[in-house]
């Protein structure tokens, strides 16, 4: 197979459906699993088979780390509680009725039921994300999926590896030795995350040289996922407590060169690999049809079915239960805990996308168990496509319609304004502190006119923070400051583009000149990212 130039293809087809997925204002996971879905069912394509050590090792641990690097740890301390919840709880309890389902209707063992079970339990760790980002909901509602996403699929490998173990040994199951395992496997995870996160950092600021700090960045992850894997342990566990590490301790640790060019690195690899996964899970239909005898469509439809309305079922029946069941059995612990609103809960429930993990551990299940054929693995397969495509497809492309059927949409706009005033008012005590500082060294500077430009620089920038700020409180985002500051940058760069052409400056002095305009673009439009500047 030319891998080089299928890898080439990928790339390019992810690229031009992000544009296409723009355009048609359809969430990027979505549009590329169709893609993918449709490029997989032509005859001219060559089978792209995904690899199952590939995407678990490979490609998951970036993924894993980015997003809990970039988690406000604040916020998963404070829903800790709901998110292991969902997490562990919720996962545990979709598998075994999946099972259950699967015993009663069709007759699997239970051991092959639970496989089935820990495959589609875990919602998946990227497209809920990619697809609730997209609309504005409230923090905590995105807190809770993205740490929900991150916890997880822990809980289901290693459940998976449970149920495994049953199947090919015949051993009956053990809750207590499980239980006893699950523990030790969950706390030498946590410990393993948080040394790597540790001597990461430690190796970061000791090298003190941007490009070290960001391969020691890139390997970060591998390091905190492969090992646990190897021995025996999910890995995923490892890797978020890692980059949760990172993301608390890295503000002393990592010097803001480093930082600023990890953003744009970090940014691109995500967007790849998420873009990659994407297609690729849309390409393995046609393989996964193939694998199924034509007789066996009757049992496919009917487990898929079942599969399906269990999984959905069930989410909404857990999340509803484990929300309100404990305030109305206990008022002392709903004085303490009072219910959020229900929509938000209904959102909650209602985004169980699963993805490409559920598709990866259901490709690695074993051809043989026992010197036989494992137990009716195409059908596993087959209904693990079928959950994922239901899912992500039908939930990911009703979820906008729910946000606004609820009015969640409203919240989240309100809940980004506050956050956008709060954050302008760190800025202009920040610049307070800031002027303090320059009071006190005054005296002491040998440059006067260099203290007399600082201090009116900064009392520049804080007379525009707080008319920002006014503008947001009266709703004055359409016309942003940030905006009209993006139209005279881009004035500067047209008069030092004729200046070069003139020949009247050179070209390291372009590149330096541009380079500081793209960094105060890049600031500016940071700046403007969160909730209500909106950028015309």
């Amino acid at each position: 197979m030319p891998e080089l130039p299928i890898a080439f293809g990928l790339v390019a087809i992810t690229a031009a459906s992000a544009l296409a997925a723009r355009r048609l204002q359809i969430a990027f996971s979505i549009m590329l699993v169709l893609v993918g879905l449709a490029l997989g069912f032509m005859p001219f394509m060559p089978q792209v088979a995904l690899r199952p050590d590939l995407v678990l090792s490979l490609l998951l641990p970036p993924l894993l780390y980015s997003s809990g690097v970039g988690m406000s740890w604040r916020g998963f301390k404070a829903d800790l509680r709901a998110i292991l919840q969902l997490a562990v709880g919720c996962v545990v309890f979709t598998a075994a009725v999946v099972a259950g389902v699967m015993h009663w209707l069709l007759g699997l063992p239970l051991a092959v039921g639970f496989v089935l079970g820990a495959v589609v339990s875990p919602p998946d760790a990227v497209a809920p994300m990619a697809i609730a980002r997209r609309h504005a909901v409230p923090g905590r509602i995105l807190t809770i999926l993205e740490g929900e996403g991150l916890v997880n699929d822990a809980t289901a490998l290693i459940l998976f590896s449970f149920a495994i173990a049953a199947v090919m040994g015949g051993a009956a199951f053990s809750l207590p030795k499980a239980v006893g395992e699950f523990l030790i496997i969950v706390t030498g995870e946590i410990a393993w995350g948080l040394g790597v996160g540790w001597a990461s950092l430690a190796l970061r600021r000791w090298a003190s040289e941007t490009r070290v700090e960001m391969v020691i960045s890139l390997l970060t992850p591998f390091a905190a996922f492969w090992v646990p894997e190897a021995l025996g342990g999910s890995g995923v566990l490892a890797t978020v407590t890692c980059g949760l590490f990172v993301s608390w301790n890295g503000p002393r640790f990592i010097s803001p060169a480093t930082r600023l060019q990890g953003f744009f690195v970090w940014d691109l690899v995500v967007y790849l690999i998420e873009g990659v996964v994407f297609l690729l899970t849309g390409l393995q239909a046609r393989i996964v049809v193939e694998r199924l005898h034509p007789g066996d469509w009757s049992r496919v439809l009917i487990a898929s079915a079942a599969t399906c309305a269990a999984i959905v079922l069930v989410r909404f029946f857990w999340v509803f239960t484990v929300t309100y069941l404990p305030g109305k059995l206990w008022p002392a612990y709903r004085a303490r805990h009072p219910g959020p609103p229900w929509r938000q809960v209904f959102v909650v429930a209602f985004t169980g996308i699963r993805g490409v993990v559920s598709l990866a551990a259901a490709l690695s299940i074993p051809f043989m168990a026992g010197g036989t054929d494992f137990p009716d693995r195409d059908l596993l397969l087959l209904v693990t496509f079928v959950v994922i495509l239901v899912t992500l497809v039908g939930q990911g492309l009703s979820f906008a319609w729910v946000i606004k059927v609820l009015g969640l949409a409203q919240d989240g706009e309100r809940e980004a304004q506050q956050a956008k005033l709060k954050e302008v008012a760190a800025r202009v005590k920040s610049i307070d502190a800031a002027l303090a500082r320059l009071d006190q060294l005054e005296g002491a500077a040998s440059a006067p006119e260099t203290v007399a430009a600082l201090r009116r620089r900064h009392e520049d920038r804080r007379a525009y923070f707080v008319a920002a700020c006014q503008d947001i409180s009266e709703g004055l985002t359409a016309l942003s400051s940030s905006a009209l500051q993006l139209r005279f940058l881009e004035a500067e760069r047209k008069s030092i583009a004729d200046l070069y052409t003139r020949g009247e400056i050179g070209d390291e002095a372009r590149r330096r000149i541009e380079r500081e305009m793209d960094l105060e673009d890049s600031r500016l439009r940071h700046a403007a990212e969160s909730g209500a500047a909106r950028l015309i």
